[in-house]
């Protein structure tokens, strides 16, 4: 089999280039500038989006450079996404709602915009990976109740969800976090989590349990009807323990690469004026990044 093409060279950078980056503490792994990158040589733009290690001390210094360097905006990822929706000029209902910005896009005059597109990379992905789900086709059960839950927990109760049950180690943190985010959330006990899969249209993995050095989650799927979608937020490995499982029982299953493609498409198109598409291709060549 041969390899999956890698893009077009990229044209050579002027002093016209459009800018942006990803702003976090350490940076290093992150696949962004790979994945903005393959966009920027796929239609041949003058620009490059490019790695920012921000230390937390420093933050509010690099952010209010950006402008000033002639930045047209950045991703931002841990542990500074709260941090980009206090300091920016204006928010966005999304980020405003979930606490965090994952996106900020500068104007002509400077300022600074926060955004938060992790939610929609969310649904796109499950839109992808399971054309045939439908959020109010079901309860939807979330495991976890960390910052990427927030999120996840708005763009399913904006996508129609009418019951959303919620999970959580610490049962107190999951109370906290429905308290804050509102609607159709119901926090479940964990020993009740087995039994939380009853009559679920969707499961979702929201922790960590899973990824590449963490033990798998320990969650039984007996009682999930076998129509339900399994979604692991985790992309590293491809296939976790619990998409293996799902998929061994016959459930469509959605990984968790997709999430990340697909929430990088709207901070693109607001730097670099070009709608970008998620494709095999894309998928292949970030997945391959060293």
């Amino acid at each position: 089999m041969s390899a999956s093409p890698s893009p077009a060279p990229r044209p050579a950078i002027t002093g016209k280039a459009r800018l942006a980056g990803v702003m976090g503490w350490p940076v290093g792994h992150s696949r962004s500038p790979r994945l903005h990158g393959y966009w920027l040589a796929e239609h041949g733009i003058d620009g490059a989006y490019v790695p920012l290690p921000v230390r937390p001390e420093n933050f509010e210094r690099a952010l209010r450079a950006l402008p000033v360097l002639g930045f047209r905006g950045a991703n931002v990822t841990l542990p500074h996404k709260e941090a980009a929706l206090a300091l920016a000029d204006r928010a966005s209902p999304e980020a405003q709602r979930i606490g965090a910005a994952n996106t900020l896009v500068i104007d002509d005059r400077g300022h600074i915009e926060a955004r938060n597109t992790d939610g929609y990379g969310f649904i796109e992905n499950l839109k992808e990976g399971a054309p045939a789900w439908r959020a109010q086709a079901g309860p939807a059960v979330v495991i976890g109740a960390g910052g990427a839950s927030r999120a996840l927990l708005v763009a399913l109760a904006d996508a129609g969800a009418t019951e959303i049950r919620l999970l959580n180690r610490t049962a107190s943190r999951a109370e906290a976090l429905a308290a804050s985010v509102g609607g159709p959330i119901r926090v479940l006990g964990w020993r009740e989590r087995a039994k939380a899969l009853e009559g679920a249209g969707l499961l979702v993995n929201a922790t960590t349990q899973g990824m590449a050095g963490q033990p798998p989650l320990d969650l039984a799927l007996d009682l999930l009807p076998p129509e339900a979608v399994v979604n692991d937020i985790v992309y590293v490995p491809l296939e976790t323990p619990l998409l293996a499982t799902a998929r061994r029982r016959g459930n469509p299953v959605v990984d968790g690469l997709g999430m990340l493609l697909h929430q990088a498409r709207p901070g693109f198109a607001a730097w670099f004026g070009v709608e970008p598409r998620v494709t095999p291709a894309l998928r292949d060549y970030v997945l391959r990044q060293p």
